[in-house]
């Protein structure tokens, strides 16, 4: 296999901001050249696919400032400092939807913006969920909504759901959901 590892010679930082930091630095590449490689270092985050006692799956719409339009999206947030990824889950649940999720399930990470960025946003199945009061925080502002995950799926397909984490997310659950049927009936309430 062919070396494909990029050294990094040095690194500067070019902006030190709240939710992400910018960096700036020059490579080795395979072949011996230097070129120069800016991204994004984000602290990660985590998304949830959150089920409610009725089968059906937790929706927010919320407006996002980038691009300037209000977006169907799964509950998600960023992993604060030195904060474990169960505890973020639970602490973003509970911030935006107002449930606290007593069953967590790890169902896998994704990289939104590889060549532009570290960040990694791992998905969890939340579930036996307990409402709470929702403490969005003072600069967040949510609506919630609940449809079964197969409505879910469809939105994605239909271009309703179209932030990539969402549509991972929801995909990644209805296949596993799938998955599970097609190979043994275990018992459980269906959720498709």
């Amino acid at each position: 296999m062919k070396n494909l590892i990029e050294k990094k010679i040095k690194s500067e930082n070019i902006f030190d901001g709240i939710l992400l930091n910018v960096k700036k630095d020059t490579v080795e590449l395979p072949n011996g050249k230097e070129t120069v490689r800016e991204y994004i270092v984000h602290p990660g985050a985590v998304v949830l696919v959150a089920f409610l006692p009725n089968g059906n799956i937790i929706l927010e719409k919320q407006f996002r400032y980038p691009v300037g339009k209000i977006f169907n999206e799964l509950p998600a947030g960023k992993i604060d400092a030195g904060e474990n990824l169960e505890d973020t889950a639970r602490r973003e649940m509970a911030e935006e939807t107002g449930y606290h999720p007593n069953s967590l399930e790890y169902v896998g990470k994704l990289y939104p913006g590889i060549g532009y960025s570290d960040e990694v946003i791992y998905i969890y199945i939340a579930d036996d969920l307990e409402k709470r009061n929702i403490s969005c925080d003072d600069d967040e502002f949510i609506e919630i909504f609940d449809v079964p995950l197969q409505t879910a799926y469809q939105m994605v397909m239909d271009g309703e759901i179209v932030d990539a984490k969402s549509m991972i997310g929801i995909m990644m659950v209805r296949e596993k959901f799938v998955r599970n049927k097609t190979t043994k009936n275990t018992g459980k309430t269906q959720r498709m």
